[in-house]
Parts: structure tokens; sequence; C-alpha cells
């Protein structure tokens, strides 16, 4: 990325040297990202972030066709509950799928839900709250058979693995760079070809990303995730619970030590998880729940850095939705906690993470 701003410095669009020295980058790193993915270059679209990306897919396939049902499920990321919501003022009928304890949607109402009037669906595929990796390729078979557009917030997937596009049954998908160890700033929509002509862009102006995103592009964070994302390995779609370097197998040693304390309790998926996480429910010795915010609090002081519930809300004193849909009493929806392994944490640091874990635990009980 210093190199980049060094030598790429100028506007992409510019016609001089400088600035085809610039778009020659900025469309390397699509190409590069392109190819990690197995996808066309046209496919990649860069935005600022999952957050923009998600709104460009839900809001600019429903500005081409007259409002119907959008489902979504009751356990998505607030970005794509908030661009349901704006979606509902325009006349759609927003349909939350629920899911069972473990958080994942029940597959017994697919028939139900994907029946007209429903034109766009979109599914997480990874939660980022209790780590439940949703069944999103059953879903999405279901979609092409009935010709409804699929859409998924792939952030927390893509920060793990790579599937290769061309052989994914989905339309539009989003994600996030810094999730992947790249900067913040930057995110990217993949579009079908099908549906890209379909998409109306939330933004107008110069045209850019092929008319889909006006505004100057950030060379260097295309180049910077293009980095990033060449350091994940790609993996098919039906093994990503086991992907990520071997670090589930980090994380499932961390689990069985901590849960040796019966005071703690695995929350979501126990094994159909993304690879990095662990969600946990925290009690005292009588079984009451222990805040979730003052155990990271507490957590922090001691060394480890963790999240209360969701990392976009976890600073917001209010009942996390995602455990609400999970059927979660509501003390319990407050002792949520979210531990997220990384390259590095090794093996030989677990001893020191599960006692900095119990000092944290006593002095929040003890406060």
């Amino acid at each position: 990325m210093v190199e980049t701003q060094d030598q790429a410095w100028a506007n992409p669009s510019s016609l001089h040297q400088f600035g085809l020295k610039a778009s020659e980058a900025l469309e390397r790193a699509r190409s590069q990202i392109a190819a990690k993915l197995s996808a066309e270059h046209r496919e990649v679209v860069f935005t600022s972030g999952a957050t923009e990306s998600i709104h460009l897919a839900l809001h600019g396939l429903a500005a081409s066709r007259s409002p119907g049902r959008l489902v979504i499920s009751s356990v998505e990321h607030p970005a794509v509950s908030g661009a349901a919501r704006l979606l509902s003022k325009s006349g759609w009928d927003v349909t939350e799928w629920p899911v069972d304890q473990l958080g994942r949607i029940r597959l017994e109402h697919l028939d139900q839900l994907l029946a007209p009037p429903t034109k766009i669906v979109s599914l997480v595929w990874g939660q980022g709250e209790v780590g439940t990796i949703q069944p999103l390729l059953t879903v999405a078979e279901a979609c092409r058979t009935r010709g409804i557009p699929i859409h998924t917030d792939a952030t927390q997937i893509l920060s793990q693995a790579l599937p290769s596009w061309k052989h994914l049954p989905v339309d539009l998908l989003s994600s996030s760079a810094h999730k992947c160890g790249g900067p913040r700033g930057i995110g990217l929509l993949m579009t079908r070809e099908s549906y890209r002509s379909a998409l109306k862009p939330l933004l107008s102006g110069g045209g850019q990303e092929g008319g889909l995103r006006s505004g100057t592009e950030s060379v260097v964070l295309a180049v910077g995730m293009a980095a990033a994302l060449d350091q994940i390995e790609c993996c098919p779609p039906d093994d990503l619970a086991r992907s990520g370097h071997g670090i589930a197998d980090l994380r499932d040693a961390l689990r069985d030590r901590l849960l040796r304390d019966q005071r703690l309790m695995v929350c979501g998926d126990p094994q159909d998880r993304l690879p990095h996480h662990l969600s946990l429910l925290v009690s005292d010795h009588n079984g009451q729940p222990v805040s979730g915010r003052q155990l990271v609090r507490s957590l922090d002081a001691c060394g480890l850095a963790v999240s209360s519930g969701s990392a976009c809300s976890s600073g917001k004193d209010s009942d996390s939705p995602v455990l609400a849909s999970m059927g979660l009493p509501q003390m319990m929806r407050r002792s949520s906690i979210r531990i997220s392994l990384g390259p590095w944490i090794e093996h030989k640091d677990l001893d020191g993470i599960v006692q900095r874990f119990h000092q944290g635990l006593e002095e929040t009980l003890c406060s």
C-alpha cells in the first residue's frame, strides 16, 4: 500500500500518465481479487465496505422492480436489517426467516417463504455474533430454481476462506477488507452479469465502477484488499467450518479448556460455525447471568480483547436481537461474549488466555 501511494497516487480516472498508472494499479487489484475468487473482472465492484455493498445490492435490485416481499433472516447484521427497514418504507414487505435455538434458519419454512410475492432474498452466510453458518447453498439453489435473486452477507466467511464465485449459486455477495486483515474503508460487491444491468446505483456522479458506484476510487485501499485476500486460502463452500489454516482446531482446544468451568456455555451451533469464532454465555456460581459488557472491560484490563455480542453494537446497552430471535431469556442475552481468534494466536498461548479469562471473570464477579 505504501508503494502504491508513492507510485500510483493520482486519480485513476485521469488520462495523464500518473492517472493511467493509478488506473492500471486499480484494475490489477480488481483482477487479482477476481482470480482469487474464480470470478470475472467485471463481477468485482469496489465499495467503501460491506455496509455500502449490502445497501447497493438490496436497494439497487429493489429500484428496478415493483415492491414485493424481501426475505431476510432474523439474525442478520444491522446493515442488512437497516437496509430492509428503509425498503419497507417504500412499500416492500420485509419478512424475517425464523431461526432455531442454534441460530440456524428453519428450513421447514423454505417453500412458504420463497413463494410469491417474494422477489429478493438476503441471507447472512456466517453469523458474526454467535458464529453459526447458515445453509446458504440449500436456500440459494432453491432461489435459483424459482428465479429469485439471492444476496448474501459473506463478510465473516471471506475472512476465513474464499469460495469459488463461479460455482456459488448466489447472485450478489458483500464483504469488507478489514475482516480479512486488509484496510478499513473498502469492501466489494460481487455481481452476476445477469443482474448487473438491473442494479441501480446509490450514488450518481462520475459513473465509476461500471456506473454502479460514483466517486473517485481509492487505489491504495483496493491494492491493500487484494493483498489481504491473497493470503486467505480457497475452500469448497461445504467445508467452510473447518477452513482457516487450522484455526478451528485451535478454537476447539480453547473451547474445551474454557468449558471445564461450568459457568460457561457455548452459544450458537457447536459444530457448523465459523472456524475462528467462539460465542459464550457466562453465569456466576449461582447460575445467574454475568454482564457481558462488564466482563469485556475486566478482560481488557487483563490483556484480552473480546467483544460483547456484535462488535458493531457492543457499545450499546440493549438486548441482542440475534439472541432474542434464538429464544434466549432476556437476562441471558446480556451475558454473551464473542471471542475471535486470529493467526497471531498459537497453541502455546492458550494456557495464558484461559488464565487471564478466569482472572477477568473473578474480577467481574467481585466488582
